[in-house]
């Protein structure tokens, strides 16, 4: 990954490998424009990515389809410096049913993810699955 300083707190992140690129925006809540996706914002899609990508990894090899799986991660910042993510509160819904082994798959892939892994243990990172 580059990134590349383009002034007033936004930055243009490149990924070499498949010459894609995306912009990151200081938030508004710490004196940005809140025009693109914060830093930390990515911290919390980069959790909620590769907790969707071990569970389909996982289900694939059983045989489990879980296109339409929707995860929802909400970034709870500290109100005192230093300024910190707290909490990454994760939701996961699933769309097909599935027996208690199964579900209990689902959960280890999701908290075995190497982001869930990597984040601090000072940071609260509850995950709730939604099954139907």
């Amino acid at each position: 990954m580059t990134v590349k300083y383009e002034g007033s707190l936004r930055c243009k992140v490149s990924h070499e490998p498949s010459g894609q690129s995306f912009t990151t925006d200081a938030p508004i809540d710490n004196n940005g424009k809140g025009e693109a996706a914060s830093p930390t914002d990515l911290c919390a899609a980069a959790l909620g990515s590769c907790m969707a990508t071990i569970i389909g990894m996982q289900m694939e090899k059983l045989g489990f389809d879980l296109t339409g799986m929707r995860i929802e991660v909400n970034k709870e910042m500290s109100k005192y410096k230093p300024r910190r993510i707290i909490r990454l509160s994760t939701e996961v819904w699933l769309p097909a049913k599935f027996d208690d082994k199964t579900k209990r798959k689902i959960e280890l892939a999701a908290k075995g993810c190497p982001v869930h892994h990597s984040l601090s243990s000072e940071i609260d990172k509850p995950v709730t699955f939604h099954w139907l």
